[in-house]
């Protein structure tokens, strides 16, 4: 199924169309020379005349059966993107008609030369239903050719498609074959060798900047597209009237009428400027309004036609502000006007294989990024399912390992229940490995990510070698290596994840900066921008006194300059700096997930210092978010929205979903910890909101939204209404193997039944969430989950105290070395708690054992404001002062514990909740 269309239709393809929808095959002039010759292959019987051994001119069996075998090639490949021409079909068609001196040649064109009015097509589709079907008083044994053979059903699909056809359309299709049998008289009249040479010297670069926004495998396209011959190189100078060394948009165009363009732009400097806008809506798209500069790119269109680039920013821009229609309509757009030129990933060196391969699996892995992006799961897969068909056809290595690792990119971050046909039959993985049984989705990917990673290392694409090493660690850090064939004596029993793999893939991931020119990266990135930087800043420094007042206003090419006053900026293309820094930002997820604080906040740290210029806006955000929450943990929520504040101003909410996700998350805990239900309750509800209706996107938002819906119901006492929540949330998770997530809903699980006085039911859900840390090595959450396994079996009677306190002691170097404000001051509650439940143990005799860690969970939970566990606290401060006898410290005590519980019963000014 073609899911580009539109992309190579035309005219033609509009006029073939039908009311009711497209007719099954677009009417070409070769596919109406290919039904000429299958008429002489297969000549309409006549009523009463025996149907000859050989129809003419075929001297033996072995000569028709050439023919056939030619045929069937050619109708085979009559969907293909681009159709050859009359010239190419008869130097073809000369090895099967030397046998006959060219009788099927001339026969071809005198044939197609005589179609010249639509009574003469009406008349040739007219005979060709005879080969189809016997005349009447004939018999069936005289029929010559099945029509459910392949050559049958493309007889049948040419003669539905002419019957559809509108009288425009057959006009259409008139002059087009015109124009193609004509072709085949002038082909000999191109330009000259060294005329063709020179033309092919003119310009070699980029033929498309790849980058979409918000996922990791779109970094890996932009930049590394090889360069594209400019076949149409007529005007190398383009007039536009801007200065010398500047690029601003408000003087770009702007020229006086009467006196015309005030000075030459030379393409060199053009492309620069494209890049720039390319690199502008990456790192700040809402900067760039949407209509203002598509004005501005039309303006640039009509100066410089050839500039198909201007097309693809269109649709950049489109993406940046969520225009669905604009977007697909300009992709479309910039692969029509483009076609036939250099594919994105095609490496060879033939001028004439780079016009035939590469294109068509090129746009439709943009148009399954376009969807990908979107939300709409199912046509990206039909897409890139396409582009990995015609890839294969072509033999686009290249092309195909992109592909591929676009579609793990895509089963990485769409969730997705079902385990059959995922890539579509019959291309399903299961069966090209040759196993009984379909893959599920982590099977598929994983199998994926190793064919991308091994056909990145042999064709030495040095991004997207890095790339699938960023998309191995992320698969490894997420789920257990199962074997493919998981039974027999000699099956693994290994089901834990391993750190050590995560380490290895994201070391070897950034080795792209270390690789970077020895396979051609530096040169494949040569498009004009580093040298018009270059000159630019060269300029700069001749005048130092105004260097600075320009530059402040400017986004940079590379914060370099910044530091270095006049130095030339680094030669490193901003896509591979892009990769080498997701290595530091996955590594701070990865750090994040196995428990580490330190090492989250210092690889946060080096992202946003050593690679924030040629970050995008959405990664530079995400790492300020990983820094301003370590904040919200360790130092309160005052410190935390101060920091907001700051990273508002660098990224506007409306821009920026990372930050709007922050700034909601760090308000539904402040009024969760405040006792505000009702605040909590509203933000849940627009956590909802946020996530996209498709099922299967946006599933991590989801999860969130109702794992949040549950902790506000459980704050609320509703505990019948929270479990069922997160039981639901526990089954969905399942449903798309989250087992990550799953350890976290079922240590919920288990706090709703320990809080509902249920600490029997709750013990099986605080075993299995221990179990799955155990398995993901998630060390933090592990501890926490035996914090409440402490609290379930105090839960149970003093008896079990001596376990419940060895059980804390064991989790409290990982919760002190490395938990926030609230694990802390909750591990210091509960290690309090097991030394009073202990009959053996005396206050008396060790009260330091006991209020030394409630002092310190008191000061913690009053810079968190958690009325509910600092009420806690000072309630068991005052019954120990009770015991000691200290009067004063009692009372002391017991006013917080009243004021805390006050606040929790009687909360006042909620609305302050939502101010930061």
């Amino acid at each position: 199924m073609n899911v580009f269309a539109g992309v190579g239709g035309g005219a033609a393809g509009k006029e073939a169309g039908t009311v009711g929808g497209g007719a099954l095959l677009e009417l070409t002039p070769h596919k109406l020379a290919l039904c000429h010759l299958v008429q002489v292959f297969a000549p309409p019987p006549q009523a009463g005349v025996s149907a000859p051994a050989l129809p003419f001119p075929f001297e033996s069996v072995a000569h028709h059966n050439r023919l056939g075998l030619f045929l069937f090639a050619l109708t085979r490949s009559c969907e293909d993107f681009r159709e050859p021409p009359l010239e190419e079909l008869l130097r073809q068609l000369k090895a099967v008609d030397a046998l006959v001196n060219g009788w099927l040649c001339e026969q071809l064109t005198s044939t197609l030369s005589a179609l010249t009015s639509p009574d003469d097509l009406f008349n040739f589709f007219d005979k060709l239903r005879g080969v189809l079907s016997a005349p009447e008083g004939a018999n069936v044994e005289d029929e010559f050719l099945d029509p459910n053979s392949q050559l049958g059903v493309f007889l049948r699909c040419c003669i539905l498609s002419f019957n559809t056809m509108t009288f425009e359309g057959v006009c259409h299709l008139l002059a087009n074959l015109v124009e193609y049998c004509n072709s085949a008289d002038t082909s000999y009249d191109l330009a000259e060798d060294e005329d063709f040479n020179s033309e092919m010297e003119m310009s070699n670069f980029m033929d498309t900047n790849m980058h979409v926004r918000d996922g990791v495998f779109d970094k890996y396209n932009q930049g590394y597209a090889p360069r594209s011959h400019m076949v149409d190189s007529s005007s190398s100078l383009v007039h536009a009237p801007a200065s010398l060394h500047d690029f601003e948009e408000a003087n770009m165009f702007k020229a006086d009428d009467n006196l015309g363009p005030t000075c030459l732009r030379s393409r060199w400097q053009l492309e620069a400027y494209l890049n720039q806008q390319a690199d502008i809506l990456e790192k700040d798209p809402s900067s760039v309004p949407l209509n203002s500069f598509n004005a501005t790119m039309s303006q640039l269109q009509k100066l410089a036609p050839e500039l198909h680039r201007v097309q693809f920013l269109q649709y950049l821009n489109a993406l940046t502000h969520d225009d669905y229609v604009a977007a697909l309509d300009n992709l479309h757009r910039y692969f029509d006007y483009s076609a036939g030129m250099q594919g994105l990933f095609s490496r060879t060196a033939s001028p004439f294989q780079d016009i035939i391969v590469g294109k068509y699996e090129s746009a439709l892995l943009c148009l399954g990024n376009l969807h990908c992006y979107f939300g709409h799961p199912k046509k990206a897969l039909e897409a890139f399912t396409e582009a990995v068909r015609v890839s294969q056809m072509n033999n686009d290595d290249s092309c195909l390992a992109y592909i591929l690792g676009a579609i793990s990119n895509l089963l990485s971050k769409i969730g997705m229940s079902s385990t059959v046909g995922t890539i579509g039959s019959p291309y399903s993985l299961g069966n090209n490995i040759g196993l009984g049984t379909p893959l599920s989705i982590q099977q598929q990917l994983l199998v994926l990510l190793k064919r991308s990673l091994k056909r990145a290392d042999t064709l030495k694409l040095t991004s997207l070698l890095s790339f699938d090493h960023l998309s191995l660690a992320k698969f490894v850090l997420k789920h257990v290596q199962r074997p493919l064939v998981s039974f027999g004596p000699n099956a693994s029993t290994k089901l834990r994840t391993c750190p050590a793999d995560v380490c290895k893939n994201l070391r070897l991931s950034s080795r792209v900066l270390t690789d970077f020119g020895t396979d051609g990266l530096s040169a494949s990135n040569d498009n004009g921008s580093f040298s018009t930087s270059w000159l630019r800043n060269l300029s700069a420094a001749s005048n130092s006194w105004c260097s600075s007042s320009k530059k402040s206003g400017k986004l940079l090419t590379n914060d370099f300059d910044n530091f270095h006053f006049h130095a030339q900026p680094s030669p490193i293309p901003a896509s591979v700096l892009q990769l080498a820094g997701s290595a530091y930002l996955l590594r701070a997820t990865a750090w994040e997930h196995y428990g580490s604080a330190p090492m989250v906040r210092m690889n946060s740290l080096v992202y946003a210092t050593c690679f924030a210029d040629a970050a995008s806006s959405s990664e530079l955000s995400l790492a300020y978010v990983k820094l301003i929450q370590h904040l919200a943990t360790f130092k309160g929520y005052s410190a935390a929205f101060s920091a907001l504040k700051l990273a508002e101003e660098k990224f506007p909410l409306s821009a920026n979903s990372h930050i709007q996700l922050l700034k909601m998350q760090l308000l539904h805990e402040r009024a969760l910890h405040r006792g505000h239900l009702k605040v909590a309750q509203q933000i849940c509800d627009e956590f909802a909101v946020l996530s996209s209706s498709v099922s299967g996107v946006d599933i991590e938002l989801k999860t969130e939204a109702r794992l949040r819906h549950a902790r506000t119901l459980l704050a609320a006492k509703q505990f019948s209404q929270a479990a069922n929540v997160a039981n639901s949330l526990f089954s969905t998770c399942y449903k798309y193997n989250m087992q990550v997530e799953n350890a976290s809903v079922l240590l919920l699980l288990a706090e709703i039944q320990k809080n509902s006085d249920n600490a029997v039911l709750g013990l099986p859900y605080a075993l299995a969430s221990q179990s799955f840390c155990k398995s993901f090595n998630l060390d933090l959450l592990e501890a926490s989950a035996t914090l409440t396994l402490t609290e379930l079996w105090l839960a149970l009677g003093s008896t079990h105290a001596k376990r419940a306190l060895s059980l804390v002691c064991q989790s409290l170097p990982m919760i002190l070395g490395h938990g926030g404000l609230e694990l802390r001051a909750r591990a210091h509650i509960v290690l309090a708690k097991c030394y009073l439940s202990d009959p053996k143990f005396s206050v008396s005799e060790d009260p330091s054992a006991v209020l030394d860690p409630l002092n310190q969970a008191a000061e913690d939970l009053e810079v968190l404001e958690y009325h509910e566990m600092a009420a806690e606290a000072y309630y068991l401060k005052a019954m120990v002062y009770n015991n000691l006898g200290k009067l004063d410290e009692r009372e002391e005590a017991a006013a917080s514990f009243k004021e805390h519980t006050l606040a929790l019963e009687n909360p006042y000014n909620e609305e302050d909740s939502l101010a930061c």
